[in-house]
């Protein structure tokens, strides 16, 4: 295994410009559990960067053995060089460099031949819930997450972070316009149901059996009354007390445990 120094730092940069969203085509993950997600996944390993102090631990031997089968790159560094290219405050020791899993709708329609419940996330630019909502919609039986143009990129290092391993499982379509991801539902005979505070159906007054798609929009204001209308329907979750809303992931989770639990 190569040993980096401050001297010899083209990786470190190639490391920070993935972190940064420079490099398109690479996907930035840091930490062990995200690494074996990574690795388990099959996702083609670019170059796997370890911090000589884990280097040196037996948990992680298994798993930098496996990394180095199958990476093109594989360095040490030292701790103060890993915290310079983690974007965490306490580095686990591993980042990993692999090449960016598909998003694009071509993708997505290959995966979801039967799409029986689909997110739809609109104008959420808060990667740790991006994240959250993915680990939620697998965890629920989700066929397939889509991502629109306002919404943050869900393969960006803190998505992934809180996906935990759902970004490279679950069919992602990232990109589409709003109009452009309901016209696809509804080519489909997907029914659109849109998470709306102020809309007079309950969650759980709703058919959820049917080929359907939740609709979630952006926690501070939500979706609009245009977006709201173009959709099929619009549901909400019962709140007591002075609070106004639930976190966005949790009013996910919230909402397709309802259509699991219809379904099942």
């Amino acid at each position: 295994m190569k040993t980096i120094t401050s001297r010899d730092n083209s990786l470190l940069r190639q490391a920070r410009s993935v972190r940064d969203g420079k490099v398109a085509e690479l996907i930035f993950i840091e930490g062990l559990r995200l690494a074996e997600e990574a690795l388990r996944s099959k996702l083609e390993i670019e170059a796997v960067i370890v911090s000589q102090e884990l280097a040196q631990k037996e948990k992680a031997q298994t798993l930098i053995n496996d990394l180095t089968q199958v990476s093109h790159r594989l360095a040490s560094v030292s701790e103060k060089l890993l915290e310079s290219i983690s974007y965490i405050k306490t580095p686990q020791g591993i980042v990993v460099l692999a090449s960016r899993p598909e998003t694009s709708e071509e993708h997505f329609v290959a995966n979801n031949r039967e799409p029986s419940l689909i997110v739809i996330m609109h104008r959420i630019n808060n990667p740790v819930n991006v994240g959250a909502i993915l680990r939620t919609a697998e965890a629920a039986g989700a066929t397939g997450v889509i991502a629109t143009q306002n919404t943050c990129d869900p393969l960006s290092p803190k998505s992934l972070r809180g996906a935990m391993g759902s970004a490279f499982r679950l069919p992602v379509w990232f990109g589409p316009t709003y109009d452009d991801a309901l016209a696809w539902c509804r080519e489909r005979g997907i029914h659109t149901i849109c998470a709306d505070v102020h809309a007079s159906t309950g969650y759980d007054q709703v058919d959820w059996q049917r080929p359907s798609a939740l609709i979630l929009g952006p926690e501070s204001s939500g979706l609009s009354p245009e977006e709201i209308s173009a959709a099929n329907a619009a549901v909400r979750i019962p709140m007591r007390g002075p609070a106004e809303s639930l976190n966005v992931a949790v009013a996910t989770g919230v909402l397709l445990y309802e259509a699991a639990r219809q379904r099942s």
